[in-house]
């Protein structure tokens, strides 16, 4: 009939599913979203790293001008933490590459234990505090036990926050609300995480050497 329409000129777009499915790039804006929530990591890196130095700067200083710096004894258990966050970070990133094989089981397991370490790594830094504590080591007894302080309290803020972050992944992972959209934030989420990992051993080296 004259004015109407064909199948051909008939289109269907079905909605996407509710776990979110259906890749950021193939949405209306999604890329564009993808890139706003990978350049607000790279800000957030930066500006970590920017502090970092900042307190690295002012410990290098300081420790130049010696007279009452004293080297902080670094209790056994950092060593253990060192391995727990390495091991943290490994685990996530396994799991990352779970979901990306579409393995949902795998990763909510590699992520949990991930997150788990992770808890285990803020655990361990607690006692360490503790362990100085007993040994009458606090921030102000000298300059060398304040920065000691400052950097494993910044560090461990930060890293509550990642376990925020993992936290609220596996919330998601066991709610089967999962989907390909929302696998950005699984991305972001693992790189800051061995972010945090590669700063603990840098202040790990730092704490050897310059302690």
């Amino acid at each position: 009939m004259p004015g109407s329409l064909s199948t051909e000129q008939i289109q269907y777009t079905p909605p996407p599913p509710p776990d979110g499915g259906g890749d950021w790039g193939d949405r209306p804006g999604g890329g564009a979203r993808r890139r706003a929530s990978f350049t607000a990591l790279f800000v957030l890196l930066a500006a970590v790293t920017m502090l970092f130095a900042a307190f690295t700067s002012a410990l290098v200083v300081r420790r130049g001008l010696g007279g009452d710096w004293e080297r902080v004894p670094m209790p056994g258990i950092l060593y253990w933490n060192t391995l727990l966050i390495l091991a943290s970070s490994a685990w996530i990133d396994i799991a990352r590459r779970a979901l990306h094989r579409g393995a949902r089981g795998s990763f909510n397991r590699f992520w949990t234990i991930g997150t788990v370490l992770g808890v285990a790594f803020l655990v361990g830094q607690g006692i360490a505090w503790s362990q100085l504590r007993d040994a009458g080591i606090y921030m102000a007894v000298n300059p060398g036990s304040d920065f000691f302080y400052v950097f494993t309290v910044a560090h461990a803020a930060h890293v509550l926050g990642g376990i925020a972050a993992l936290a609220y992944i596996e919330v998601q992972a066991l709610r089967l609300r999962l989907g390909p959209g929302r696998r950005t934030g699984v991305e972001i989420t693992s790189y800051y995480w061995h972010f945090l990992g590669g700063l603990w051993v840098y202040l790990m080296i730092l704490f050897h050497f310059w302690g």
